[in-house]
């Protein structure tokens, strides 16, 4: 099992895998708040030498769902340029948020709008890496916030090879119950090919996307390491940084 965790030092990715003893690390290959376009990591040869396994998360405004051609078409280009830099790198998948729309008449349009994404970019000979589809914790007229939305979404994308990334405070802050999750999700997706192993600072269903650290969040630490346990993927954290290396050890003691 590969253990990890979103990578805090962008301009020493492995040197702080490394010190953390992670088997995996997340990246961004471009400022999460902008659109730009990605240029050659300084550190490719070292990311690609190192053990160490390496997962992008593309930036955060990307919302390929969108009905608005002047957020939708960016978010395609960006998607296709950060999952060619991933490539770069030796990633094993490019993380996309997915998205919403701005009212329930729309949602079937958004679904259009995503398998639109993989069967254009399919034209140009598939993405460079997996795309791994990641749930959110909130929006009432999300793509992936609820399970059953969720499989709306795979019945259009999932002939495609989407991948999809689990994320446990997302999860929870959703209003989707954790006990048994991993065999409820694969019922849909048929694949788990990712873990975000996040706790959670709000109450179940609150719909807010604010991460804890095991030790102080609301989800319990060991329904945690039972989605880790069951989960058969690579697994990244994402808590705060000041307990991030506690919430990696504990994973290592608890899960066997």
């Amino acid at each position: 099992m590969r253990i990890g965790a979103h990578v805090r030092l962008d301009s020493d990715p492995i040197g702080f895998g490394a010190k953390l003893g992670a088997d995996v690390i997340q990246l961004f290959v471009v400022d999460p708040q902008s659109w730009d376009k990605p240029t050659p990591h300084p550190r490719t040869e070292e990311i690609l030498a190192s053990p160490i396994d390496v997962v992008v998360h593309s930036s955060y405004q990307i919302n390929v769902a969108s009905l608005n051609n002047r957020l939708r078409m960016p978010s395609r280009n960006a998607v296709a340029q950060q999952a060619k830099a991933a490539a770069e790198l030796g990633a094993i998948g490019l993380v996309v948020h997915g998205g919403h729309v701005r009212s329930d008449a729309e949602i079937d349009t958004g679904i259009d709008n995503w398998r639109k994404l993989f069967e254009r970019q399919q034209d140009k000979g598939g993405f460079a890496v997996p795309i791994l589809i990641e749930n959110t914790a909130g929006g009432n007229h999300a793509m992936a916030r609820h399970f059953d939305s969720i499989a709306r979404l795979w019945d259009a994308v999932g002939d495609y090879g989407a991948g999809f990334c689990l994320d446990t405070c997302h999860a929870w802050a959703g209003g989707e119950e954790l006990v048994g999750v991993v065999e409820r999700i694969k019922a849909i997706t048929g694949r788990i090919d990712l873990v975000h192993l996040n706790s959670s600072r709000d109450e179940f269903d609150s719909g807010a996307d604010r991460h804890a650290n095991f030790a102080d969040g609301t989800i319990d630490p060991q329904l945690l390491a039972e989605v880790c346990r069951t989960a058969d993927a690579p697994v990244i954290l994402e808590t705060p940084a000041e307990g991030v290396a506690d919430d990696l050890a504990y994973l290592r003691e608890h899960v066997g």
